[in-house]
């Protein structure tokens, strides 16, 4: 893949340098600092591939608009995570653009801290918001309104080897269940050929280890709070949940799993060193493009595994916002209204491989006959999971918050982070799995009483 100039990029030193100064107006050659009569616009992503797609292709954005340069600030997911935050939260102008996701979209438009797009989205030609796909749409809005757009959406699936499968004598079902998947991994994990039984996310961040945990701890029957906002994480439900999770990815996970994320998990299984991968269904790109991966063709997609719900993958979408705080709006709507167009899903098939379309944000993707045949394996149980993903009802008993990987409070981005520090300690064997959810329960009870004192 062609990368952009160096002098288009901002380190991740750099931007912790501009970040230590959150409250100014910006830093050199950030927040509309001109480029010659024009305008430059600064955008903080995640350091996912798809976002490097998107600095790959900007310079074709640039040569159609002479007038506006764009900046990267591109971060690991838990340093971007942190720094967009403080950011915004402080009225920070080194921004004009922001990737966040369906968690901080509807909690940061009712603080009033994001643009309302809508008015935008609708008058732009072309563009047409109603093509998002529907439950995508209905996470990125506050009051029916948008208030992010989609760059792709997702939920999760299992990822599995069919030719290693088939060498076993296995048969994976369609709708697996947690206790057939860890009889699989235990089944096809090869240490003395490097293969692992299965990847699983172990490293700490509320986006990492706890995106897959949280579905299992909710197909298991377990919950993070009771309808009155008393903690629960030291049910026997969540520790049989967690005991799970830590259990099969101790015995039968890739090595250094405390450490393993997204990207990681992406790299281990696609250059064939596990047999299984639950993980984000936006994954499968990555798996099918020859350039990235050496399993081409040998994964098999089916949904999300269950215990006691019919049902359990999550609801993600990484999307553009702008801040209030933007001085250019104008120009920042241009391009991420470009980077989340038609006609940018069509231009990385073009040039980059059909294989890496961003998926999940628009139902016109899945119109395309290039994408249609490289995605035929993928793009159903992709529909499918997104679908079937319920925020409103994401556990077996009832919950006072919304969310299937996350709860939609302010405080969860905290909580989440500590709590996903036990879990990743109780995986590299620091501590065991009731001392880590011990500590995660005071944790909670902590955010439980500041709810129930509001009132939620």
């Amino acid at each position: 893949m062609s990368r952009p100039p160096l002098g288009r990029r901002v380190t991740g030193v750099a931007a912790g340098i501009c970040a230590a100064g959150l409250l100014a107006v910006g830093c050199g050659g950030f927040g509309g600092v001109g480029a010659g009569d024009g305008t430059t616009v600064s955008v903080a992503v995640v350091a996912n591939p798809q976002m490097k797609d998107m600095e790959a292709l900007t310079p074709s954005f640039e040569r159609s608009h002479p007038d506006i340069r764009v900046r990267f600030v591109t971060l690991p997911e838990n340093q971007a995570r942190q720094k967009i935050t403080e950011s915004v939260a402080t009225g920070g102008r080194e921004f004009d653009i922001v990737m966040i996701s369906n968690y901080e979209t509807p909690i940061w438009a009712r603080n009033g801290w994001l643009a309302d797009l809508q008015g935008r989205a609708d008058r732009t030609p072309g563009y047409a918001p109603s093509d998002f796909i529907a439950p995508i749409r209905a996470a990125l809005s506050y009051r029916g309104h948008l208030y992010s757009v989609p760059f792709y959406g997702e939920s999760s699936f299992l990822m599995y080897r069919k030719d290693l499968f088939a060498a076993r004598g296995l048969t994976m079902p369609k709708r697996p269940t947690w206790r057939q998947v860890a009889r699989f991994a235990k089944a096809l994990d090869d240490p003395g050929h490097g293969v692992a039984g299965i990847c699983l996310r172990g490293a700490p961040g509320w986006g990492q280890v706890l995106a897959p945990l949280n579905t299992v701890i909710n197909t298991f029957g377990g919950r993070w709070y009771d309808l009155r906002w008393n903690a629960q994480l030291t049910t026997p439900e969540v520790e049989r949940a967690v005991g799970f999770y830590v259990s099969l990815v101790r015995r039968h996970g890739e090595p250094g799993a405390a450490n393993a994320g997204f990207t990681e998990c992406a790299t281990h299984y696609a250059q064939g060193k596990a047999a299984m991968w639950y993980d984000a269904t936006s994954a499968a790109g990555v798996l099918e493009d020859p350039a990235s991966s050496k399993v081409v063709g040998r994964t098999g997609y089916v949904a999300a595994p269950v215990e006691r719900m019919a049902w359990s993958g999550w609801l993600y979408s990484w999307s553009l916002g702008i801040p209030r705080t933007s001085t250019h709006q104008d120009a920042a709507w241009t391009f991420m209204s470009w980077a989340t167009s038609r006609e940018y899903i069509e231009l990385v098939g073009r040039r980059l491989g059909w294989s890496r379309l961003p998926p999940g944000s628009r139902y016109s993707t899945y119109a395309i006959p290039q994408y249609r045949r490289i995605a035929r394996a993928f793009a159903g149980p992709t529909l499918q999971g997104i679908r079937h993903a319920d925020q409103q009802r994401p556990t077996v008993l009832p919950v006072p918050y919304t969310g299937v990987q996350f709860l939609d409070i302010p405080e969860f981005q905290d909580l989440g982070t500590r709590v996903s520090q036990q879990i990743n300690a109780a995986i590299s064997g620091q501590e065991s799995v009731r001392t880590a959810l011990a500590q995660s329960q005071r944790y909670a009870r902590t955010v439980g009483r500041d709810q129930q004192r509001l009132g939620r």
